[in-house]
């Protein structure tokens, strides 16, 4: 028999009151899979795709296990960017204030001191590999307490080179520990290092590492002339939409896009690593609210970005394999909602893309010409400055 409430599963009263309050009453599917599993002591690999809900997967049972008195830190929760960490606590803190537990997000950015104390007196500690070594390094306090370790989008953590930072971390924790792992796939290296460091693990799978089928989420693959790109891209911002999140493939292109928007009335925010902490916060929280609804950022900078109401993710580069294409797509069309995936492909990229729509199953989606394109949309004059793609109202029609 299936479980339908989060009291069903063995979420306390607390908890479940706690979810209520933020109108969360029905676990995900991957909830359902993972959270008895988790509660019940248990190593578990979950293979899911983004946007499934896997945070509360995993934050949930780690409150729950965690008591108040117990040593501090208690949990790890390892995650690869300064963005997921953060969205990871905002998603967590509710819950562990409920039974009385701190959580601290420790990442790059900020001061070492300040954090090094707030992370040596929290419960959950949810850390870039990166900045947790320098605390480590600084004596501010040891991981030999932590009784849970849950690795967060496990293979791109590796993808950005962080597996020696993440196996010394790993080695300073006790061995007898509960290990998470969740990932967008199992294959290769991600699934070999997942044997490594876990122990008679339950796998649980949700979905699988092609991208979401419609129709939660509409493929489409432009083909368009190297030239007329922007053109392109302002065509697509131009319809009805709510957010839309546009991906280049370097952080130089990402600031250069953002200035060719911008000659055409589109205002848009770059999200790179280049930028400081507070400059990609300010950026987020200014797409997130909707006061600017068009984010040209990277591959790396996008993997913490969680916002529910992105309805459009374009690739303005294509992207360069199978799983960057579905971590890209995979920010829209969250939590149980639609959206749309657009590629634009010039001629000269037309082999490498439709290689990847092959291996992902959507080849079918992969039609049309540069030509057709055209007198479907013709060159659109600049607009001014100020004026925004589509008008108010275009956010209204979407629902946002």
């Amino acid at each position: 028999m299936s479980t339908h409430t989060f009291a069903e599963l063995g979420v306390s009263r607390a908890l479940v009151q706690a979810l209520a309050r933020r109108q969360i009453t029905q676990p995900f599917p991957v909830q359902r899979l993972v959270i008895g599993d988790v509660l019940a002591g248990r190593d578990v690999l979950v293979k899911s795709p983004t946007g499934s809900g896997k945070t509360l997967a995993f934050g949930i049972p780690i409150v729950e296990r965690i008591a108040a008195a117990a040593a501090r830190p208690a949990a790890l929760v390892l995650a690869p960017t300064r963005e997921l960490t953060s969205q990871i606590v905002d998603e967590v803190r509710p819950l562990a204030q409920a039974r009385g537990l701190r959580v601290c997000a420790v990442y790059g950015g900020v001061g070492l001191t300040r954090q090094a104390s707030t992370a040596a007196r929290s419960h959950i500690l949810v850390a870039t590999p990166g900045r947790l070594e320098d605390l480590l390094a600084r004596g501010a306090f040891t991981l030999d307490a932590i009784r849970i370790l849950a690795l967060d989008e496990a293979d791109r953590m590796l993808d950005m080179g962080f597996r020696p930072a993440v196996e010394r971390i790993i080695d300073a924790c006790p061995k007898g520990r509960q290990t998470l792992l969740f990932s967008a796939t199992l294959d290769g290296e991600a699934g070999h290092f997942a044997k490594r460091y876990t122990r008679d693990a339950v796998l649980r799978e949700q979905g699988s590492d092609a991208p979401r089928s419609a129709p939660a989420i509409e493929h489409r693959f432009i083909t368009v002339a190297s030239e007329r790109r922007v053109h392109a891209l302002v065509e697509e911002l131009a319809g009805e939409r709510a957010l839309a999140l546009v991906f280049v493939r370097t952080k130089r292109g990402a600031d250069r896009l953002v200035r060719r928007l911008g000659s055409h009335g589109v205002e848009a925010v770059a999200m790179h690593g280049d930028k400081s902490q507070r400059q990609r916060e300010q950026a987020l929280a200014r797409f997130e609210s909707g006061a600017i609804d068009t984010m040209v950022a990277t591959d790396v900078a996008a993997r913490g970005i969680d916002v529910a109401g992105i309805s459009h993710v374009i690739n303005f580069d294509p992207p360069g394999d199978r799983d960057s294409y579905v971590h890209r797509v995979g920010r829209t069309a969250r939590a149980g909602r639609s959206g749309i995936g657009i590629t634009l492909v010039s001629s000269g990229e037309r082999r490498e893309v439709r290689r990847l729509a092959e291996e992902l199953g959507i080849a079918h989606e992969l039609s049309g010409s540069a030509a057709e394109h055209h007198r479907r949309h013709p060159a659109p004059a600049a607009r001014s400055r100020t004026a925004r793609p589509g008008g108010g109202s275009r956010r209204r029609r979407a629902g946002a």
